[in-house]
């Protein structure tokens, strides 16, 4: 990622996540507060519904009364209802309905105590019809208000307010059921306003003030967005008559003009932001490139320096941070091209000196048996001297060998650069030797466990210079105990499949801590007071000369393993 893509990337969004957060907390608190005053205006209409209500109870109360009182007195009344008289009934049957005109009501009903109807003013063909549950009913409504109860009339059911009372005329009981009609016209004065909507839902149906409205008032009150809803419970009574129910007078404030303005705040951030936007872009164009050029055309100059070319210099009359990078850059390259002469003076120094402690460590290796073998003569000399030919024959070829291996090591050094002499060569056969060789020498029992033909392709004075140095690392690392060295070969093939002979020299000595494994092969590392510490590291650079690979496992008191992977040769089945 680019240095001006990460700084659109913080840029961007520290200019709009505040703006976006501004935008959230105004439209939150806006909506919040036009909401809470959308149901300042619903609590109050409902408040008006329930006065209301209570008004119309009130005053049905008051008519009730009266008629009671006017019954009480109307002795034709009496004579056709308490009497009988079959006279005066039409009187009784019209009488409902010229109370009902004169007491303002839309709805009146007499009844007898067996709950038969005597005079209906708003249906007068229910005269003689029972209606026992109904006077009941209103009588069980808690409280002092109306219920809103399913009447019958000519020309169809409808709702209206109703109340009961009674009176006691010459030792019967008479009962008198008023009630105001519920229309479109109740619920239209309730609504105030155009966003304020206003319906009565009851069992069976849905009343509102314009029926043709119905459905898209029924849909605004389903939508989720819809308007804020209070209600007034009422107590109901069906045309059943099976009990009583509640309806629910329901008050809801449209969210029109908020949704209009909450619609026109969203268009107005999105317009804002991406003003913004457009603005960081830029701004972040300008910034990144007044930053990034100076650092390419810096970063370029840089890329062409090395220790070959320090002729390169840096200067920079800018007093910010890339000013003075550059002057820093400047002076770093004038104490490098200082300290390069003294490295390469250095370097020249060190190969000498390595190439000289190289030579010794190998000189000293092919020493090795051939003082072991001039060892075993004089003892064989002093103890058995008529054994000495026949010792001296048996290890002539341990001396021969030796010999030609320090001959070897002068023709390489000769050439400065030792030229690698590839050829099959048994590993076997040199490995028999050395354990030979070395077997007892310091104490230490030198073992071989060989399998396989052990045949490699590679450079016999190499193979011997990685065999002698890792041997003799082993033996090194008795000091006070006597041990036992095994070097083992099995054959194998590595991850690509490709034949190796297995070479591993394992030995009971005191171990490596993990610190010292990890820097084994390194250059001049050692733990003996008289190592050069080239000796594993040689090894190292000539196993991988002969593509092969070593690795070490150590730990301490458990001794350590040294497994070097060769090639196979290419003319011989390994």
């Amino acid at each position: 990622m680019s240095f001006r893509t990460r700084l659109l990337a913080f840029y961007l969004p520290a200019t709009l996540l505040p703006i976006l957060v501004l935008a959230l907390l105004i439209r939150n608190e806006m909506t919040a507060q036009m909401a809470d005053q959308y149901r300042q205006q619903v609590g109050a209409v409902g408040n008006i519904v329930t006065q209301d209500v209570a008004r119309q109870s009130r005053r049905i109360e008051r008519a009730l009364t009266r008629l009671g009182g006017s019954l009480a007195d109307d002795n034709r009344f009496r004579r056709a209802a308490v009497d009988g008289s079959p006279a005066n009934r039409r009187y009784v049957i019209d009488y409902a309905g010229k109370a009902m005109d004169m007491m303002g009501l839309d709805a009146l009903q007499i009844q007898d105590e067996a709950g038969r109807i005597l005079s209906s003013g708003h249906f007068r063909n229910e005269y003689n019809r029972l209606e026992k549950r109904l006077p009941g009913l209103l009588s069980g409504v808690s409280g002092e208000n109306a219920a809103l109860v399913s009447m019958r009339s000519p020309e169809g059911p409808f709702l209206a307010f109703a109340r009961v009372d009674s009176i006691r005329i010459s030792g019967k009981w008479f009962t008198m059921i008023g009630g105001m009609r519920v229309e479109g016209s109740f619920v239209s004065r309730l609504e105030r306003g155009e966003d304020l909507t206003v319906r009565l839902v009851y069992p069976g149906g849905i009343l509102t003030a314009d029926t043709v409205r119905t459905d898209a008032i029924d849909e605004a009150f389903a939508s989720t967005e819809g308007p804020l809803v209070s209600e007034v419970p009422l107590p109901f009574i069906g045309a059943e008559r099976r009990g009583v129910a509640t309806a629910r007078l329901q008050i809801s404030h449209a969210r029109t003009a908020l949704l209009a303005l909450r619609s026109r705040m969203d268009l107005w951030f999105i317009i804002v932001a991406a003003i913004a936007a457009m603005l960081a872009v830029v701004l972040t164009a300008t910034l990144a490139g007044s930053i990034s050029r100076p650092l390419a055309e810096l970063a370029e100059k840089t890329s062409r320096l090395d220790l070959e070319r320090m002729n390169l210099t840096f200067r920079s009359d800018r007093k910010d941070e890339i000013g003075r990078l550059t002057r820093f850059l400047g002076e770093m390259t004038r104490r490098l091209r200082a300290g390069a002469l003294k490295i390469k003076d250095a370097e020249r120094r060190a190969t000498v000196g390595e190439l000289a402690r190289q030579v010794n460590h190998d000189i000293k290796n092919g020493l090795i048996p051939i003082r072991n073998v001039f060892r075993h003569l004089t003892q064989v000399a002093e103890n058995e001297p008529e054994h000495l030919p026949e010792i001296l024959g048996e290890r002539q070829a341990t001396l021969e060998a030796g010999i030609a291996y320090l001959e070897n090591l002068a023709a390489n050094y000769a050439r400065i650069t030792p030229v690698s002499n590839r050829q099959p060569c048994s590993v076997h056969d040199l490995i028999r030797r050395l354990a030979r060789d070395l077997d007892g020498l310091r104490g230490v029992r030198v073992r071989a466990d060989l399998e396989g033909r052990g045949v490699v392709y590679g450079d016999p004075v190499a193979l011997r210079r990685i065999l002698e140095n890792v041997i003799d690392n082993a033996l090194d690392s008795f000091t006070t105990t006597l041990g036992t060295v095994i070097i083992a070969t099995r054959p194998h093939k590595d991850e690509s499949g490709r034949a190796m002979l297995r070479v591993r020299v394992t030995d009971d000595g005191p171990g490596m801590s993990d610190a010292q494994r990890a820097h084994v092969f390194d250059d001049f590392f050692t733990t003996k007071p008289d190592g050069t510490g080239l000796g594993l590291s040689i090894v190292r650079r000539l196993v991988i000369d002969l593509d092969g690979r070593i690795r070490v496992e150590s730990a301490p008191g458990k001794g350590s393993s040294f497994s070097i992977d060769l090639p196979v040769s290419a003319h011989v089945d390994g």
